[in-house]
């Protein structure tokens, strides 16, 4: 049987490197940071990372790490309600409580696997979910999960919402789902609005704030503290895999009552290992460390006002963003890659976004701002930029 498969997988590949949507990894040789260095040897600027905050590879992080280690092992080798929960994970899922100002939290191993169990268990047939049109991958398949009825409405899009709404009063209960920020444009979800009609409409809320949490609000607390609704929204989810330090680790905080029912019936907490202490403890020490300062949330607001400003200048088509990415719009799939390697020879690091990642003709650059960035480093870039785009044609000359 394999021949006949094995000869339609490599017609499939084909077709997708002809297209120009093959997708190569490349292997970096350092820690991630702003600056990092490349298998090939290159010392290179890092814009496309989830290093919001600049916490990757943060001593303080790192310390904490190596403690655990110490004190918890390396790992669990269980699932949560068998043998493996320690303090640390109980320590770290208050402290998460505390940061949103929720009532209870519950710990996953990916923010893919806190999207992925959190319908089922909670909406059944009689129930509805009213999903924006650009949510994450891992919504989206939540979502086909769950047996409850489905409503989509286009992104950010409060009379498309409302209507989706006049639909499902039909049913018992409904879940509004969206990002806190759309990460290929990096614009922000209308929290107000959301709530607002969710109180209209006898809805809940749920928010992933996996791009959003550390980056907006004043203090970085995600778009509930943006707009002015920390403890009013049902269902947050979120990562340590982005601005929280980078590693790896998802969560859902929220309701206690919800929780609790996760806890009980969602399977990939039911059935998958528990995150490492030596994740939990570092979890723990940046949550500490982002109550006593503003500092990085601060910078990093200030270099991507700088860098969106400048980028703008310079004539490149820009998405409208609120957060920490700048969608650099090129449309073709093709040239996204084309530039993003004529980029990385002149020392910047950026990926090319295209189909399936983003519709069809909306091909990109995605560049993410970090707090770790230098008034330097943005500067390369933008130069690096204009330099590229105009030999390629996507800026005037």
């Amino acid at each position: 049987m394999f021949n006949r498969v094995q000869a339609h997988l490599q017609k499939e590949l084909a077709g997708i490197r002809e297209a120009g949507l093959y997708k190569n990894e490349r292997v970096i040789v350092t820690p991630q940071g702003a600056e990092i260095k490349v298998k090939s040897g290159e010392e290179v600027l890092n814009f496309c990372a989830n290093n919001y905050l600049g916490l990757s590879n943060n001593p303080k992080l790192v310390a904490a790490a190596k403690e655990a280690l110490d004190s918890h092992g390396y790992g669990l080798s269980s699932v949560r309600f068998i043998c493996g929960t320690q303090d640390l994970h109980k320590k770290l899922e208050a402290k998460i409580a505390e940061f949103f100002g929720t009532e209870d939290t519950i710990l996953y191993a990916a923010c893919f696997d806190a999207n992925g169990g959190v319908f089922e268990p909670l909406l059944s047939e009689e129930d509805a979910i009213i999903s924006d049109a650009l949510n994450h991958a891992s919504i989206i398949d939540g979502v086909r999960l769950s047996k409850a009825q489905r409503y989509r409405y286009n992104n950010a899009d409060m009379a498309d919402l409302e209507e989706q709404l006049k639909k499902a009063q039909a049913q018992r209960f409904r879940l509004i789902v969206t990002d806190g920020v759309f990460s290929m444009d990096g614009n922000v979800a209308p929290m107000d609005k959301i709530h607002a009609l969710a109180e209209k409409y006898d809805a809940m809320v749920m928010v992933d704030e996996c791009h959003s949490a550390g980056v907006v609000g004043k203090t970085g607390r995600g778009v509930t503290e943006l707009f002015n609704l920390r403890g009013k929204i049902e269902i947050i989810t979120g990562t340590l895999g982005k601005a929280f330090g980078g590693a790896i680790g998802g969560f859902t905080t929220g309701k206690k009552e919800i929780i609790e029912l996760l806890r009980q019936r969602s399977r990939p907490y039911l059935f998958s290992n528990s995150i490492p202490p030596m994740v939990a403890a570092a979890g723990i020490k940046m949550f500490d460390m982002m109550s006593e300062t503003n500092e990085l949330q601060d910078r990093l607001h200030e270099n991507t006002a700088y860098f969106t400003q400048k980028m703008m200048a310079a004539g490149f088509d820009i998405k409208p963003t609120a957060s920490a990415i700048v969608a650099i719009m090129l449309y073709d799939a093709k040239l996204s890659q084309d530039m993003a390697a004529k980029l990385l020879s002149e020392g910047i690091y950026v990926i090319g976004f295209y189909y399936p990642v983003v519709p069809k003709g909306q091909a990109r650059i995605r560049v993410q701002i970090s707090a770790a960035h230098k008034r330097e480093h943005l500067d390369k870039c933008i130069a690096a930029f204009t330099k590229v785009g105009k030999e390629m044609g996507v800026i005037k000359g």
